[in-house]
């Protein structure tokens, strides 16, 4: 049966129709054609599609959109504001922390909300932090690299 569902996503109040059942990370991808938020394993092991809920990274294909109602969802295009970039997405850039790209948005979202709880981790905690997000590439270091630069980016430093 379906539901009007209504959430803040990427800054704007939305609003649809559809089953509550259904995964935010295919109503996100099909709906709103948002496709940065990526299908890796749906199982929520991979960390490819992961999405900040009310600042928290959260697996989106394991989380049916009715709860999401009254929430804020960002995903990775709701990084970017004014043209842009977020500093970690320029130091993903700027680091060369990808190389296929496709565990990138899922890592760069969780690294957003451990910058949002923790604004200046020690290497170990990047570490830790990011450890549950899988990148088969072997750009661990450079991801690692990229999220400390933004830390200091974000605090007002270089």
């Amino acid at each position: 049966m379906e539901e009007r569902i209504s959430f803040n996503l990427n800054g704007k109040k939305t609003e649809l129709v559809t089953d509550p059942n259904q995964t935010l990370l295919w109503v996100l991808r099909n709906h709103f054609n948002l496709t940065g938020t990526k299908y890796g394993c749906g199982t929520g092991f991979c960390g490819a599609c992961t999405v900040l809920i009310d600042k928290e990274p959260v697996r989106s294909c394991m989380l049916p959109v009715g709860d999401v109602a009254g929430k804020t969802v960002v995903t990775i295009e709701g990084l970017a504001k004014n043209g842009k970039l977020h500093p970690l997405q320029q130091a993903f850039i700027d680091h060369e922390a990808l190389q296929c790209g496709y565990c990138t948005p899922g890592m760069i979202m969780t690294a957003t909300g451990l910058l949002m709880k923790n604004p200046s981790p020690s290497r170990q905690e990047i570490i830790s932090g990011l450890e549950e997000n899988l990148c088969r590439c072997g750009a661990h270091m450079r991801i690692i690299d990229a999220v400390t630069a933004a830390s200091k980016v974000m605090k007002g430093g270089k």
